[in-house]
């Protein structure tokens, strides 16, 4: 009886090994999964951070004579980049291949930034726009573009942040308006001299 009960607690043990090992595989698997997620969302925040580092830095810098607005400078030394869109952490071979005719044709035929094309967009409205809406505006407007939900939520809160636009909240839902900006007065006397 001894011999009996040291086998059936030895294949308990054999089974609950087993058990525990698969589970910790499954775990291993899910937790794998959600570091290339992680990793993902770091590139695109590191890539939204540099963009706006590039941003206050052009509009520190004086305007060049032509140069619009919205366009930053260029220093040359800088790398150019069409929008802070996400780069796949899983390299190249799994982003889809309509970003070569871009690089092809970078003179004149440069595409505005995205969050200068969302901008664009909601001045085209009198009220507030859900992201998706604007994202399915883009869509339908600019069709060679295709940034992921997320790179256009992440674009519109860069844009809160720097004031251009707001952000309303309706119940669970957010929605982004242009800022209204004053008109700036023009002075029809200027002061005179009391010299």
């Amino acid at each position: 009886m001894p011999s009996q009960s040291a086998a059936t607690l030895r294949s308990r043990y054999v089974e609950q090994a087993a058990s525990d090992l698969e589970q910790n595989r499954r775990r291993q698997q899910e937790l794998s999964e959600k570091i290339k997620m992680l990793q993902q969302e770091e590139s695109l925040l590191v890539d939204i951070l540099n963009l706006a580092k590039r941003f206050e830095r052009a509009s520190d810098a004086p305007s060049l004579p032509g140069q619009a607005q919205a366009e930053p400078a260029r220093t040359g030394a800088e790398p150019v980049s069409e929008v802070a869109e996400p780069r796949p952490a899983t390299g190249a071979e799994s982003r889809p291949r309509e970003a070569a005719p871009k690089a092809a044709g970078r003179g004149n035929s440069r595409q505005p930034l995205l969050g200068r094309v969302l901008m664009d967009l909601l001045g085209t409205h009198d009220e507030p726009r859900l992201a998706k809406e604007l994202r399915d505006e883009l869509l339908e407007k600019h069709p060679d573009r295709a940034p992921t939900p997320q790179v256009v939520r992440n674009t519109l809160e860069s844009l809160v942040a720097k004031g251009r636009i707001q952000r309303h909240k309706q119940k669970r839902s957010v929605m982004y308006s242009l800022v209204e900006r004053a008109p700036r007065k023009i002075a029809a006397n200027p002061p005179a001299d009391k010299s």
